[in-house]
């Protein structure tokens, strides 16, 4: 053996009872499982009052420019995250054009910055999977982003798709998922994923779930109408006979208060119909996207550019505060906007700085303007690269939900700007310290299924997400007494404590406490083409 872990509390990620074994990897895998009798290895790891569990799988991560950029990857490693999903919310950076990388680069600053002198080599998924097998820390799987599709085949227009267009969306979705993507992910409260009818929807399902891969969706409201956006996805899944997975599955804003329940009762009734089902969520309350999402569609119609141009024109910009003030935005989920728990985390421009940390409203007040003239400025000065975190949620909701059986866990964690949510750097350590070991709201075992072996069921990945003979060597080593989340909003760029050690393929990327650098990972491809 090249590693041995000796006296390990195994939880496997079945959600079956821990036991005790000595746990032995060998070129990558788990080769041995011993119970009773003691393993030798070229290294002996005293796992003695230690869960030794397999890697955490993050449904839902953001961190599809930044892993290229910095491929050691510490924000996840440190917690014990070994894999990944990326290309969520309908937005990300394959397949594209040349048109197409532009727009996003600018829309998605706030998610992942628009680093100086990167190298963008590729244009396909496959040229974009092959740029992971570079060499990253983690694994990384990828969905296809039907709002990225839409805006290289269809433009930024709030219209229905030609059938000529329509066909292409379809071939290119088929296209991408045989060069290796999971699924197809949507964001259909940013534009001009937003565009998307329920019939577009379907028919793109329709082929993702032909060639084996799962809808992600970021429905249409987590605010007013919340349930019957669950409801339109649910739909979509019908009709396509497409695996459904729900993104960052919650029920947020004033008018959403107790109403997890509700949510949890229509999932239950379709999954006894005979739905494929899943969801992700992450356990904190506040959310966190860039900034400029909160604009009604059709002030962004068109893209970046064309949204400036709007908030410049004082009748256009007056219309824009009107929709996010009084009616209900449909991109801050059709409730008027409390200016109060939207707080900037992010700019580009240091001219900006001394609005971070702050609430849109705070800052007015301080500079004695209107709010929503602050929020249009900084978005121009900006050019729209800056991003928020929306104080909207409900414990009781995080909690009922993460006790569903179809959860797993996903951080939806952005990692660049002043300050990040710190669900970056420390979902899993959290859900392991507060709600199983003080709040008791998961059993360990039941905890670490869900962010493990139902993560890796999900992504049909036969030889991850367990303690296992044979299995790929993805494990994390962690003190159940101590394990925890240091991340904080004033400081969210801290890693967990309690968690000594973590592989990815059998090669340490935490060891012994200290983060290594190595960069073993490499992506994980569609299985079902």
């Amino acid at each position: 053996m090249d590693i041995a872990f000796r006296g390990a509390t195994v939880v496997d990620g079945t959600g079956a009872p821990r036991y005790r074994a000595d746990v032995g990897v060998q070129a990558g895998r788990i080769a041995e499982i011993a119970t009773g009798r003691r393993l030798d290895a070229t290294r002996v790891v005293d796992a003695t009052g230690l869960v030794l569990a397999p890697g955490f799988i993050d449904m839902h991560s953001h961190s599809d420019l930044q892993v290229l950029a910095k491929p050691d990857h510490l924000a996840k490693v440190s917690q014990g995250v070994t894999s990944e999903v990326y290309g969520q919310d309908g937005l990300s950076y394959a397949p594209v054009n040349d048109e197409t990388l532009a727009g996003l680069r600018a829309q998605l600053a706030g998610w992942n910055d628009d680093p100086a002198g990167f190298d963008w080599n590729w244009r396909s998924v496959g040229e974009y999977l092959d740029r992971l097998d570079q060499g990253i820390a983690v694994n990384a799987a990828y969905l296809l982003p039907q709002g990225t599709i839409r805006m290289m085949v269809v433009g930024w227009d709030a219209r229905p798709p030609t059938e000529s267009e329509m066909d292409t969306m379809r071939e290119v979705v088929a296209q991408g998922l045989r060069e290796g993507a999971m699924g197809l992910s949507s964001g259909l409260t940013y534009t001009p994923g937003m565009y998307a009818d329920t019939a577009e929807l379907v028919a793109l399902c329709e082929v993702t779930g032909k060639l084996g891969g799962y809808y992600s969706p970021h429905h249409r409201s987590y605010g007013a109408g919340a349930l019957e956006a669950y409801a339109e996805m649910v739909d979509v899944s019908r009709r396509s006979g497409c695996p459904l997975h729900l993104a960052h599955a919650t029920m947020n804003f004033p008018v959403n208060k107790g109403r997890g329940v509700e949510l949890l009762a229509l999932l239950d009734e379709a999954i006894a119909d005979g739905c494929d089902i899943t969801l992700d969520t992450y356990p904190y309350l506040p959310g966190a996207t860039y900034l400029s999402a909160l604009l009604p569609s059709w002030s962004t119609e068109g893209g970046p550019d064309a949204a400036i141009a709007r908030m410049s024109d004082p009748d256009t910009r007056e219309r824009i505060r009107a929709d996010l003030e009084e009616n209900g935005s449909d991109g801050c989920h059709g409730v008027p906007v409390d200016w109060d728990s939207i707080e900037i985390n992010g700019v580009r421009r240091d001219a900006n700085l001394h609005l971070v940390g702050h609430s849109v409203a705070e800052s007015a007040r301080t500079a004695g303007r209107p709010p929503a003239e602050l929020y249009f400025d900084v978005l121009i000065d900006e050019r729209m690269g800056t991003s928020c975190l929306m104080h909207v949620g409900h414990e009781d909701n995080v909690r009922a939900i993460m006790k569903h059986p179809a959860h797993t866990g996903g951080s939806d964690g952005i990692l660049v700007g002043e300050r990040p949510h710190p669900r970056s750097w420390g979902t899993f350590p959290r859900y392991l310290a507060r709600y199983v070991r003080e709040l008791g709201v998961l059993e360990l075992e039941e905890c670490v299924a869900h962010l493990t072996g139902r993560a890796a069921n999900r992504l049909r990945l036969s030889d991850r997400g367990l303690v296992r003979e044979g299995y790929a060597a993805d494990l994390v080593l962690f003190d159940p007494d101590t394990v925890a989340d240091t991340a904080t909003f004033d400081e969210p760029r801290q890693v967990a404590t309690g968690i000594p050690y973590v592989l990815v393929n059998g090669v340490p990327v935490i060891d012994d406490g200290t983060h290594t650098g190595a960069t073993p990972g490499h992506s994980l491809r569609n299985p079902g083409v």
